[in-house]
């Protein structure tokens, strides 16, 4: 009885304890892309468009185009670099998707926040101009910086 009572208790404490998942940390992002949907000159444009977040773009830009490790760009969105990995992981899949395929490619959503350009090095050199393209804030509740932008 007392046995049958224990693993009662005990799986019933299992069952209670669920632990929570962590909050999800904007990603700093420098400047919004200049152009956002990219499009096949032949062939069928009626194709889902593939979707690369604004984080996503900022980390393939990072990378690619100013040529940052991933370890710099980790530093520079504020993430760890094992979720810069993730996120570059996520990007070029998406656009080895839209390349190969032939498929629309829009650039949205994510979770990010502008930066102020109160940071002493920027890969923009000028961020302040560019927060003019931003998204209305969101009253999102895993981040009160209201520069932070959550989109599903």
């Amino acid at each position: 009885m007392v046995l049958a009572l224990s693993q009662a208790v005990r799986h019933t404490v299992c069952k209670e304890v669920r632990p929570m998942p962590r909050p999800k940390k904007c990603r700093r992002v420098c400047q919004m892309p200049r152009w956002k949907e990219f499009l096949p000159t032949e062939g069928s444009a009626c194709n889902p468009a593939v979707i690369l977040t604004v984080d996503e773009f900022e980390a393939i830009r990072l990378i690619d185009r100013q040529g940052f490790s991933q370890e710099e760009c980790s530093n520079y969105m504020q993430v760890a670099r094992t979720t810069v990995q993730a996120i570059y992981t996520a990007a070029r899949k998406k656009l080895a998707e839209a390349l190969v395929d032939g498929r629309p490619l829009r650039i949205e959503g994510g979770d990010y926040q502008l930066c102020d350009g109160s940071e002493e090095f920027c890969a923009c050199g000028g961020c302040r101009r560019h927060r003019i393209g931003c998204m209305k804030p969101t009253d999102e509740e895993d981040c009160c910086d209201e520069n932070c932008h959550t989109a599903g």
